[in-house]
């Protein structure tokens, strides 16, 4: 088994915090509290959880109206997991321009392939590309 960098647990951490919030009842804070007191939250970056957890938080309703013209089917048929992937990597790409948009999209398909849908990595690679292509035109292609 590969040992997780701190950064894709992190990533891991934030979906996670994503959706619970998506979820149940409870505050953004209150959320990120218990997965912060989470037994492996120490081996995360606590610094990138943050900044992406609370950014995509406070900006998914601006985020889903950049995702939704890219969407094949209605909002409300994505699942939960493949939601918080988007607002992540969303996130990431319109936000934090010193990661790289090849970077962001192989860690959404590789924390979707974890915890999403037998074929959900394959949907939100294909969503990500349109919006890395829209997010960074200025960026050089992947090949």
């Amino acid at each position: 088994m590969t040992k997780t960098s701190p950064r894709r647990r992190a990533r891991e951490f934030a979906v996670q915090a994503l959706y619970q919030v998506a979820l149940s009842e409870s505050s953004v804070n209150e959320v990120a509290k218990n997965i912060r007191e989470a037994a492996d939250f120490g081996r995360a970056d606590e610094t990138l959880f943050t900044a992406i957890f609370f950014g995509a938080q406070s900006n998914q309703a601006e985020y889903m109206g950049i995702i939704r013209p890219l969407l094949d089917r209605d909002e409300k048929d994505i699942s939960p997991i493949e939601r918080a992937v988007l607002l992540m990597a969303c996130h990431e790409l319109k936000a934090m321009p010193e990661t790289p948009y090849p970077v962001i999209i192989n860690e959404a398909i590789e924390v979707t392939k974890t915890y999403g849908g037998t074929d959900g990595h394959k949907f939100v690679n294909g969503i990500l590309d349109k919006l890395a292509a829209q997010l960074r035109p200025n960026d050089p292609k992947r090949h």
